[in-house]
């Protein structure tokens, strides 16, 4: 009878705990597991223009590019059944901020599709 208690409560604030919303780099909400990393954060001596072509043409390559907010700099794309953002922002006179996120289709994180996806993106540069 004591551990019915203990085992309820667990279970549900492992419930609550583990299902929510996780933001994406256009600031939309989506089912996923919060609290975890998912984004890979790199930093480029080179016009903003030319990563954007760089992360067209990458993204491009892997998938299907799905939207581009000019307003906000994020390339939206599907890279097999993974959800792929790219946030581009201009840091200084000659330096851009490519941020990349990747989901899969159930809200884990892809660390491996992202660092692949920055590493494109750091050669089509070249």
């Amino acid at each position: 009878m004591n551990w019915k208690l203990p085992t309820l409560l667990a279970s549900a604030l492992f419930t609550v705990f583990l299902s929510g919303c996780a933001t994406t780099l256009d600031g939309q909400l989506k089912a996923g597991l919060p609290f975890v990393t998912d984004k890979i954060v790199s930093r480029y001596e080179r016009a903003p223009q030319q990563v954007i072509d760089s992360v067209k043409k990458a993204l491009a390559h892997n998938g299907v590019i799905t939207s581009e907010n000019a307003l906000s700099g994020v390339v939206s794309a599907r890279v097999d059944t993974r959800y792929v953002w790219v946030k581009i922002e201009k840091v200084g006179d000659n330096l851009s901020q490519v941020t990349v996120q990747v989901r899969t289709k159930w809200g884990d994180s892809d660390l491996v599709t992202a660092s692949d996806i920055d590493k494109q993106i750091a050669l089509n540069l070249k």
